[in-house]
């Protein structure tokens, strides 16, 4: 069976994410991505975990606590734009990942927008290291997603191939607006 986007991007994440890597999940949301990189990275690396929601850090607090892998995780209660002012030049990442959209079961009204989004991708593809990726989950069954998802194409769609190779996963058959992936990998 073809895989969601979704499970798609923790098997792209798996495949080059290693003990004591520095990763990043721009969009923490009830923690599931953040528990998944936290326990690939273990101990002796490193998650930063972005949302702007306090549920979300409360929600991601509780899950890795149930998993014993708070210790090598920072929270922070901010959006993913301000991932330059957390994580410095000089500082290299394997990856990152992104769940574009709202939060679940939560107010729909607090979105990921087109213009924060891009912002946390220009920092993070100047910490990208090499053979690293980036994975953007786009829910873009609401307006801004809509409008986010466009955005985020385009500018992918504009990175130099000599530098990136970028990945458009994405059902085009199905009802509801199920998610589409982007991956962005770091040419080595």
């Amino acid at each position: 069976m073809l895989k969601t986007a979704l499970r798609f991007s923790h098997d792209l994440l798996e495949e080059i994410v290693i003990s004591g890597d520095v990763v990043v999940d721009a969009t923490m949301g009830n923690g599931n991505d953040t528990l998944f990189l936290a326990q690939l990275v273990e101990k002796t690396g490193h998650v930063y975990s972005f949302d702007v929601q306090e549920q979300a850090v409360i929600n991601t607090t509780k899950r890795l606590k149930e998993n014993s892998c708070e210790e090598q995780v920072t929270l922070l209660l901010q959006g993913h734009e301000t991932v330059g002012n957390i994580i410095e030049k000089t500082q290299t990442i394997r990856a990152a990942i992104f769940n574009l959209g709202y939060l679940p079961k939560s107010d729909k009204t607090v979105t990921t927008h087109e213009k924060t989004t891009l912002k946390a991708l220009r920092e993070l593809l100047i910490r990208l290291e090499k053979k690293g990726r980036i994975i953007l989950v786009i829910y873009d069954g609401h307006d801004e997603g809509k409008t986010e998802k466009t955005a985020v194409l385009d500018f992918v769609a504009n990175l130099p191939q000599e530098q990136f190779s970028v990945l458009n996963y994405q059902f085009i058959n199905q009802r509801n607006n199920p998610p589409s992936l982007i991956c962005i990998e770091k040419k080595g």
